[in-house]
């Protein structure tokens, strides 16, 4: 798996979402990390180690503790590439203010042109 995917793939999970939140914060062991969680550790261990192979931590060791740190690097990709559609909707946010500042004008028209009708024979 591409390490942009990997990134939402781990963005998708919302314990892996809290857990990134929480590194941002400051970096903690994983007791801590565990702590608001109703999971059991081994099962923290697993989001960890996804999040790890991903990239977005890295797990120290610090005498019998291990330290949990995050390693932002993989979601400037994900940033860069959700930049270019946050441009796509601003170009098309500003394109519909402008259409509605011209209706509010009168001087666009929101109506359909009417057809011409063929003449029955």
């Amino acid at each position: 798996m591409d390490p942009l995917s990997q990134t939402f793939a781990c963005l998708a999970d919302p314990t892996r979402r809290a857990i990134l939140a929480r590194l941002a914060e400051s970096s903690v062991s994983v007791g801590e990390l565990a702590e608001p969680f109703a999971m059991s550790l081994p099962a923290i261990s697993k989001h960890l180690s996804v999040l790890e192979r991903a990239g977005l931590i890295e797990r120290e060791r610090e005498a019998q503790w291990r330290r949990c740190v995050l390693k932002a690097a993989p979601l400037k990709g994900a940033h860069d590439w959700l930049g270019d559609y946050a441009r796509f909707w601003e170009e098309s946010l500003g394109r519909m203010e402008k259409y509605l500042e011209q209706l509010q004008a009168g001087g666009a028209s929101d109506a359909k042109p009417k057809r011409k009708r063929k003449k029955a024979r």
